[in-house]
């Protein structure tokens, strides 16, 4: 089982400084290094203090500056609102200039507050046939000579200017939720990203059985898949605790964004009362505990081996959450300690 951080800068209101909420981003990075793990992965969001990293080729070279030994991720790029020339360009140069160390993962998107002011009109179901016919192209124009006559890409014979570091270019990992998403992967011998979000054993099971089915599918062909899931080690029983109610927070937050129906101003969504967060019952803390990648080290390993039995190849411990730099550090400090060693 390999490991992996997952993270971006969250802003929670406007006494935060970005230069701080930076420096902290890169102190955990800096311990993922430090740690053993074999990447970070950070992703691509517009106008959203929720989640901030308006382009992660940018954050990804100044990590390649600061760490020595971990690969370096886009966790993801919203393939939709990249040309394929440009991405493809892009990235190689990314490569090129972190010495081959950039992974790709790609989605659809998932906000419509971003689809409606990035490409008005764009919906779900359009991003992802872009991300289908764009994600493709990326090898071809590393390769050179790519010429394309698509639904919504055509373009002359073109060649990715610089070409990538490494061989065939970085590997390509896919944001993967429904059926057609893996086999789409799997066809196309992409890594695949899944999340169970707040979902549970049952989604991780789920989201591994509809991998499976697409390898089947495919005579047997099998990428890698890694799972992405809300972790925190806790130092006690009363530590777990707040941390329940911190995820409860973030989660009820994240379906605001997600249903884009509050009003924002200076990018912050309009503050949640702490009514609505406790009628929020799905969100419960109790339902954090039961459900996210959450305890003591034995119990993170014990779960994380149900995982690894499953089939999953990496744990991507993803820290964004609202809670305290000082906590999420020390929930990473005891991952990195007391549950890595175990899967030696």
């Amino acid at each position: 089982m390999d490991f992996s951080l997952f993270a971006h800068m969250e802003r929670l209101g406007p006494e935060q400084s970005h230069q701080n909420l930076y420096e902290e981003f890169l102190g955990l990075c800096d311990m993922a290094d430090q740690g053993g793990m074999r990447a970070i992965w950070t992703g691509e969001h517009h106008a959203m203090e929720f989640t901030i990293s308006p382009n992660p080729f940018l954050a990804i070279m100044d990590l390649s500056h600061r760490t020595k030994n971990v690969k370096l991720g886009t966790g993801t790029v919203i393939a939709p609102f990249w040309h394929p020339i440009k991405l493809a360009g892009e990235a190689a140069m990314t490569d090129l200039m972190t010495g081959g160390r950039l992974e790709m993962g790609i989605a659809r998107g998932a906000y419509n507050f971003e689809y409606e002011r990035i490409m008005p009109g764009l919906d779900a179901w359009d991003a992802g046939q872009r991300m289908r016919e764009s994600a493709p192209l990326l090898r071809k124009l590393w390769q050179g000579d790519c010429a394309h006559e698509g639904t919504y890409y055509s373009f002359p014979a073109t060649t990715s200017s610089p070409k990538p570091v490494q061989q065939d270019g970085p590997p390509i990992w896919i944001a993967a939720r429904d059926p057609n998403s893996h086999e789409f992967a799997v066809e196309n011998g992409f890594n695949v990203q899944v999340t169970p979000l707040w979902q549970g054993m049952a989604e991780v099971e789920t989201l591994m059985g509809r991998f499976n089915d697409a390898c089947a599918k495919a005579g047997g062909k099998r990428p890698k898949i890694m799972l992405l899931h809300h972790a925190y080690v806790g130092k006690d029983e009363a530590d777990l605790e707040e941390a329940a109610r911190d995820f409860s927070r973030y989660y009820c937050y994240f379906g605001a964004w997600f249903q884009n129906k509050r009003p924002i101003s200076q990018g912050l969504i309009q503050p949640l009362t702490q009514e609505e967060i406790e009628a929020n019952a799905m969100m419960a803390p109790a339902n954090m505990r039961r459900d996210l990648t959450m305890g003591t080290a034995q119990q993170v390993i014990d779960m994380i081996k149900r995982y690894e039995d499953l089939g999953y190849d990496e744990f991507s411990f993803w820290v964004d959450s609202g809670m305290t730099t000082e906590r999420k550090r020390a929930s990473l400090a005891r991952f990195i300690d007391d549950v890595m060693p175990a899967f030696g």
